[in-house]
């Protein structure tokens, strides 16, 4: 197997640009030579983008720490996409694109330093960078790496075919913008795995393009297990790009601590799109503001303040119209949830089909505070509350317990059609 050790470029390292020419020489060597792994030993390497090509591995080494420049006139500009729409970028620190058997493996450390980034964010002139980005890529992973600080979205393999993170730490500080953990987006056949994600936005989020996306792909077969969520606006959360599909999702054996809104599905009109045959067990969950949120009312980002937003009135259902239905949550633990136990507002036009909530205990905080279960125009804060439920069809409560809620189990009008059993 080709291995090149970066210490055997140390010639290229620059006091401005520190090893970035380092990089890009090992990875032309390597290139030629049809890929291989290259090794980074224990020591701090600063640098800027790392471009890998097919048939590589970056493999960290136990006490190696990648830490990547601020310095933005030596970073390359990419176009990819950002939140469903092509746009110019930093190239991201690691990425790859067009590619396969690409991967980022060991027991190191990447570090961002997204601090800069965060705080000039508004005035850049191109969107800030993803950690690691991977981009119409097949057969990619990430395995074992510590992730911090980093710029925007840390993981987010787009256009994607076979993917695997498994035993990744991320770790962002809560108050960090945009700064989701993975972020899979129209790809598919993506298993995430013995991950411990905390962020100051959603942990995972399961994307497919909005309605301004030209090349629309489903996002499907994903599969999330053994993973614990730490902060973040959302623990596992679709949408609300979803205008290309996202569908055969299973979450088992994961754990969400203090994240504001726990199993959250997101979308508005216009989206079209469907998010379907999703399964989550095996989830305990502790000092969220809402365990379950499923909003087709989704206000934030371009176009969010729209009177087709936030209209309650039915509008005709054609291919614009977005569809959640075929979700299963069994085996929940929830103590001390703030809002209320579970928000359900689907459109008037097309409600929020086929539910089921089993064997579920969701314990309320009566004392804590009172909290926005939703992103959506007109909703009270509330405070100890129980389900909230506004065009629901085919909604089963089976074997479901709620404690210390202060407020009746269900809040719902006639436009809820469910089974309390």
């Amino acid at each position: 197997m080709n291995v090149k050790n970066i210490r055997d470029y140390t010639d290229r390292k620059t006091k401005e640009k520190g090893w970035t020419d380092a990089f890009k020489q090992a990875i032309a060597d390597m290139e030629e030579e049809d890929g291989g792994t290259l090794f980074v030993p224990a020591g701090i390497y600063e640098t800027c983008s790392i471009h890998l090509k097919d048939n590589m591995n970056l493999e960290l080494d136990a006490g190696a720490a990648l830490r990547f420049l601020d310095k933005r006139e030596f970073f390359e500009v990419v176009e990819t996409e950002y939140e469903g729409i092509k746009d110019k970028m930093y190239m991201p620190l690691i990425y790859a694109h067009q590619s396969q058997n690409v991967s980022v493996t060991g027991k190191g450390m990447i570090d961002g330093q997204g601090m800069s980034w965060w705080e000039e964010k508004d005035r850049l002139p191109y969107a800030r960078p993803y950690l690691i980005c991977f981009e119409e890529c097949r057969k990619v992973s990430v395995e074992g790496v510590t992730l911090k600080n980093s710029p925007a979205w840390t993981i987010h393999p787009v256009y994607c075919d076979d993917v695997r993170i498994h035993g990744v730490t991320i770790k962002n500080p809560a108050d960090s913008p945009n700064t989701d953990g993975i972020d899979p987006d129209c790809s598919s056949n993506v298993r995430i795995s013995d991950c411990m994600i905390d962020v100051g936005d959603d942990c995972i989020a399961i994307k497919a393009g909005t309605e301004d996306t030209q090349n629309r792909r489903p996002c499907e077969n994903i599969t999330i297990t053994n993973c614990n969520m730490i902060h973040g606006h959302g623990g596992v959360v679709i949408g609300s790009e979803m205008s290309g599909t996202v569908r055969n999702v299973t979450v088992t054996n994961c754990v969400f601590q203090d994240t504001d809104r726990g199993i959250r599905l997101k979308t508005r009109r216009r989206r079209g799109g469907a998010m379907e045959r999703l399964s989550f067990q095996n989830i305990v969950m502790d000092r969220v503001i809402c365990p379950i949120t499923f909003n087709m009312y989704y206000y934030c980002g371009k176009k969010g303040k729209e009177k087709y937003v936030w209209d309650k009135e039915p509008y005709p259902v054609d291919e614009t119209t977005p569809a959640i239905r075929d979700i299963s949550i069994n085996n929940l633990i929830v103590n001390d949830a703030s809002a209320c136990a579970g928000f359900i507002y689907g459109l008037p036009e097309q409600p929020v089909e086929n539910v089921m909530i089993s064997n579920a205990v969701i314990r309320m905080n009566p004392e804590g505070p009172e909290g926005n279960p939703a992103m959506m125009g007109n909703i009270e804060p509330m405070k100890a509350a129980g389900f909230f439920m506004r065009n629901v069809k085919g909604v089963v409560f089976s074997q479901v317990k709620l404690e210390e809620n202060i407020a009746p189990d269900i809040d719902c009008d006639e436009t809820a059609d469910f089974i309390w059993k």
